[in-house]
């Protein structure tokens, strides 16, 4: 009798304890953030995962999961129109997810050319704040940054995949790295530490 009424008060209270616990969990969208949240677009043949070792080199400098995302686009071909509407319903959905106004884009290849064209061409100009290329494709699309928005286009001399000229805007920010390939920009603490400081200034 006595270890059936214990057993009985053990669950009462750990009921008690997991609703209190399941009740004061903020969801994402409550959890106050401290930055701008960060949308990772990758290039030709890319995926989300990309952007694994940038994503993980950001949450030690202070970004929480919850302000990093990496869309997976939909044209692994980079069909500018295609992507541009998918980077738009994504962007649309971390500002709702987030309560943020407005996002930054950092994107690898031809997601500079698509994020340019979502940027450009489907409003993405009141959404987003700071957009940083790597490598990117830029010129695809266009040869100025967009207007209003802080743009960063980091580069390597030694990228043989997208010359140095497709990725250099006017009006930007143009870093030239060098001795880093391509796919390296993906995987640098150089350029890491560029990133970083566009983020931010």
């Amino acid at each position: 009798m006595k270890n059936s009424k214990w057993m009985k008060l053990l669950f009462v209270g750990l009921a008690v304890v997991l609703s209190l616990t399941f009740s004061f969990q903020p969801s994402k969208a409550e959890a106050a953030t401290n930055n701008t949240p960060v949308v990772f677009v990758h290039g030709l043949g890319g995926s989300d995962t990309n952007f694994y070792f940038i994503e993980r080199y950001l949450q030690r400098q202070g970004w929480s999961s919850d302000e990093l995302y990496a869309i997976d686009l939909p044209s692994k071909q980079g069909q500018q129109q295609l992507n541009a509407a998918a980077i738009s319903r994504f962007v649309d959905n971390v500002r709702a997810e987030t309560g943020s106004d407005k996002v930054n884009i950092v994107a690898h290849s031809m997601g500079g050319a698509n994020s340019l064209y979502y940027i450009l061409n489907y409003g993405g100009n009141d959404k987003v704040d700071k957009l940083v290329t790597l490598g990117g494709a830029n010129r695809l699309t266009t040869s100025s940054a967009p207007a209003g928005i802080d743009t960063t286009s980091i580069y390597s001399t030694s990228d043989t995949i997208v010359s140095s000229y497709l990725s250099i805007l006017s009006g930007a920010n143009n870093i030239r790295l060098y001795g880093i390939s391509h796919i390296g920009l993906l995987n640098s603490y150089q350029v890491d530490g560029h990133i970083k400081e566009a983020l931010l200034n």
